[in-house]
């Protein structure tokens, strides 16, 4: 498809929007805004659409791809089915309301929704439908089509050998300062990105979702090679969120590649962010 293409295209799909949003106005003053098709906007398009809520040029589907709907790694399709339960880095019941403004906190470098809030609300109807989708699909619809899933190299992750891979595999897309490319392909660090109490922020976490899904579209990075780009990417300058020490009050459920402290373990703090980490995952399991 040609650039002028595209900009057909998007300018129709912009044309369809607004009078989509014109028909709703003038079919009824009553009606909830807080639709799921609006929720699913939102995850798509969420640093343009709550620019006062949200610190970072992302999106929710930076991560959850197809707006929360593709299976497989990070999906959201049946994250409303989950909720509540007990998160271990509280340590209390969190509910989905809970979840969606951890996010906002930390993935978002923004603040927290109020629970009632068009937007909160909306976002909601969204996950719902898709569990609801998701419940009644066959396995077949439900498969993920990804790699194997991603396994743990017995070392510390190399930042130098993962700024190669970078390099070679990723800033074509993510530039190479980081920075990304407006609002096409996500910063993955600087003043842009998600902080450093984000969950990406662990190297674990990031490392499988790289190997599942990146390069987009054509996943073929070797564990190694996942493990050294995330190992690269988180070892770049964030925003710092306040008050992570007092995430996991049980500190035996931290995470063995939680970035900060404080720890239940002897291990230093540069081995939970790089590893290895058999030897602090056989720790707690002793």
């Amino acid at each position: 498809m040609t650039r002028a293409e595209n900009i057909t295209l998007a300018c129709s799909a912009a044309i369809g929007l607004i009078v989509a949003v014109a028909t709703m106005a003038r079919g009824s003053t009553h009606a909830d805004p807080a639709t799921a098709g609006y929720g699913q906007q939102l995850l798509a398009h969420t640093s343009e659409l709550m620019p006062a809520s949200v610190g970072v040029r992302m999106a929710c589907a930076s991560c959850h791809l197809g707006d929360g709907a593709e299976p497989g790694t990070l999906s959201l399709a049946t994250s409303f089915h989950r909720y509540p339960r007990t998160s271990p880095r509280s340590n209390a019941n969190e509910t989905i309301e809970d979840r969606i403004n951890g996010c906002m906190m930390r993935s978002m470098n923004g603040r927290a929704l109020p629970e009632s809030s068009v937007e909160m609300r909306a976002m909601i109807a969204w996950l719902r439908f898709l569990s609801n989708q998701d419940a009644a699909e066959d396995a077949a619809s439900r498969a993920a089509h990804e790699p194997a899933a991603f396994k743990t190299p017995s070392r510390a992750a190399d930042p130098g050998a993962g700024r190669r891979v970078y390099e070679s595999r990723c800033a074509s897309c993510h530039a190479s300062d980081g920075d990304g490319l407006a609002q096409v392909f996500p910063p993955l660090w600087g003043a842009h990105s998600f902080n450093d109490g984000a969950g990406t922020h662990r190297v674990l976490t990031a490392a499988k979702f790289i190997k599942a899904k990146m390069p987009l579209g054509r996943p073929d990075l070797t564990d190694d090679e996942a493990f050294d780009v995330s190992g690269f990417i988180n070892t770049q300058e964030r925003p710092h969120m306040a008050g992570l020490e007092a995430d996991y009050p049980d500190r035996a459920k931290k995470p063995v590649d939680t970035p900060y402290g404080p720890y239940a373990d002897p291990f230093p703090i540069e081995q939970h962010r790089l590893g290895p980490f058999g030897p602090i995952e056989a720790f707690y399991k002793k």
